[in-house]
């Protein structure tokens, strides 16, 4: 299967390189920022180009969600399977004559941290079953886990990796502001960090969570409330602290 990539962004560069892992390399890769796409291009050693796409069996649309449809009105050949990356749009985004499908790979992705496609979930949606077959067989290629989620389904699975991905590297971000604010070395907290999530492999994460909020520990809560330095820190502490409350306060009968 002929596959041309359009886009520069992370999720480019991570498909690129896989596909090229594997021995299946990009026939293209094709966006618009010449900077990123040669990067990408010269790390997956695959052609590139700016201005005119390559004919092929499958084009992969790796762009952000508001640029899919103008992206995909790119692509003319009916002949075409055309498939987004997207977990928050529909099939539908896509605006064109051909085949339609998703391919939604479940990973946080950044240019500067290699990444095991093989351990990656791929999410699978396509308009004909022999689409399916094809973009399954490729998709397996690549990960040792591929399912089929339409778009109802993958909108949770999306819903739920922006809380256990998105919002937990942002509590990492805020924690670390405390941190540098006094001088603390971050790698102190990398050991908790990792247990966090090796408990989750083996408890419900409902059944592993400890801290001041479950213990009702209200003078650990005050005084953490009281050395915050910014309302942001305050703000957000106060609403997780409420929201553990809340999940771990006895039900009345």
């Amino acid at each position: 299967m002929d596959v041309v990539i359009i886009g520069s962004g992370n999720v480019a560069h991570h498909l690129a390189l896989a596909l090229t892992k594997i021995n299946q390399p990009a026939l293209q890769i094709f966006a618009r920022n010449e900077r990123d796409l040669k990067a990408i291009a010269q790390a997956a050693a695959i052609p590139y180009s700016t201005f005119e796409l390559k004919k092929a069996d499958l084009y992969l649309i790796c762009v952000s969600d508001r640029s899919i449809q103008a992206a995909s009105e790119w692509i003319t050949d009916p002949d075409a399977l055309v498939a987004h990356t997207s977990g928050s749009m529909p099939m539908e985004s896509l605006k064109g004559p051909y085949r339609k499908a998703c391919f939604y790979p479940l990973q946080t992705f950044s240019k500067k941290k290699e990444l095991d496609f093989k351990s990656i979930p791929i999410f699978l949606e396509c308009e004909f079953n022999k689409d399916y077959e094809a973009l399954t067989s490729l998709a397996k290629a690549l990960s040792n886990s591929v399912e089929s989620a339409d778009y109802e389904k993958r909108k949770y699975i999306h819903l739920t990796a922006v809380f256990a991905c998105n919002f937990v590297n942002h509590l990492y971000a805020r924690a670390k502001e405390i941190s540098d604010s006094q001088n603390l070395s971050f790698d102190y907290f990398r050991p908790l960090m990792e247990e966090t999530l090796e408990k989750t492999r083996y408890l419900d994460p409902k059944q592993a969570q400890t801290g001041p909020a479950v213990r009702n520990d209200t003078r650990v809560l005050q005084l953490h409330e009281a050395i915050l330095q910014t309302p942001q820190q305050r703000k957000l502490y106060q609403t997780l602290n409420e929201s553990i409350e809340e999940m771990y306060r006895p039900k009345k009968d």
